[in-house]
This record gives C-alpha cells, structure tokens and sequence, in this order.
C-alpha cells in the first residue's frame, strides 16, 4: 500500500492535527473521513472543534460503518482517516462482522495510489478493563492496529504532541 500512513496516540496527543499536516503536504482538495456519530453535544462540540481548523480545501465524508467506500470514493485524492477507534466502536455497538469491514478496509487500501493517512486511539496501554465488552473491544483494536501497521508505509505515535516514529 503505497503511501499509507497510521498515527496512533492517546487522548489529546495530537494525532489529528498531525496527520492533517502530513496530508496538507500533497496538493488540495484533500478528503477528511470522519467516522464518528454524533450522540450528544459533547461529541457536537468535539466535532466543531476539528472541522474549524480545517480550510474550505478539506472535503468531509461521513463514513461511521462503510470505510471501504468512502475510501474508493476518495479517488486519487489525499485522504485522512479520523479515527479508526470510532469506526471499530461503530462496528462493534452495531454487532456488525469487524473482520469482514477490516479485510474490506485492507482491500480498498491496496487499491488506492494517493496518499492515505489513518488515525487510531491506542487504548491498550492502560490498565485491564473492568467489563467484557470493554476487554472485547481493546482486544479487538489491538488486533486492528497490528493489521494496519503491518501494511502501513509509516508508523508514528503521538506523545504530548510529540511525533515518535515507529516504522
């Protein structure tokens, strides 16, 4: 997969704002898939926040389910993908089949020749979960982000704002 980029970091890291750089560097318009859903006004607000930063160059496409698409959709066009947690979290909350949308994802990623950045929330470093269904869910992104990092070009996680490169 040529020219694919995977940011991970924890809360407020910086991982949107770094991955926004990394695709600003290729020529507009540039494709902003956002997978999340908007549940309450804190989510509104967050929302607000990330698409205020982002000039009129910036195309948003919702995809909370159906990344495959939104990635063939994207052309040859940069896109940014924000954020692999939300769609998996999407996924699961929906009882869809998270390994059929991964290969789907994988496929459509082998396919595109622009450059694609994703960003994830790393949520394995904490502590054991005290539910299932959270345990289910951090097993499960970890498995993604493995996915993703092996065919990814790039790896980078984000600390404190600070770029580490991993791969």
């Amino acid at each position: 997969m040529p020219n694919l980029h995977f940011i991970l970091g924890g809360a407020r890291s910086g991982k949107s704002r770094h991955a926004e750089v990394l695709v600003q560097a290729h020529p507009a318009p540039w494709v902003y898939v956002a997978t999340s859903q908007v549940f309450d006004n804190e989510m509104r607000a967050r929302i607000a926040e990330h698409q205020a930063r982002r000039s009129a160059e910036w195309v948003t496409v919702d995809a909370p389910l159906d990344l495959a698409v939104a990635l063939r959709e994207a052309g040859n066009r940069p896109v940014l993908v924000d954020c692999l947690t939300l769609w998996l979290t999407n996924l699961m909350l929906g009882e869809h089949d998270i390994d059929a949308a991964a290969v789907a994802m994988q496929a459509a990623l082998a396919e595109r020749e622009a450059m694609t950045v994703l960003v994830a929330s790393e949520v394995g470093l904490g502590i054991v979960p005290d539910n299932a269904l959270a345990r289910r869910f951090r097993d499960a992104a970890g498995l993604l982000h493995q996915r993703v990092a092996a065919a990814a070009d790039e790896v980078v996680l984000m600390v404190a704002g600070l770029p580490l490169k991993v791969k």
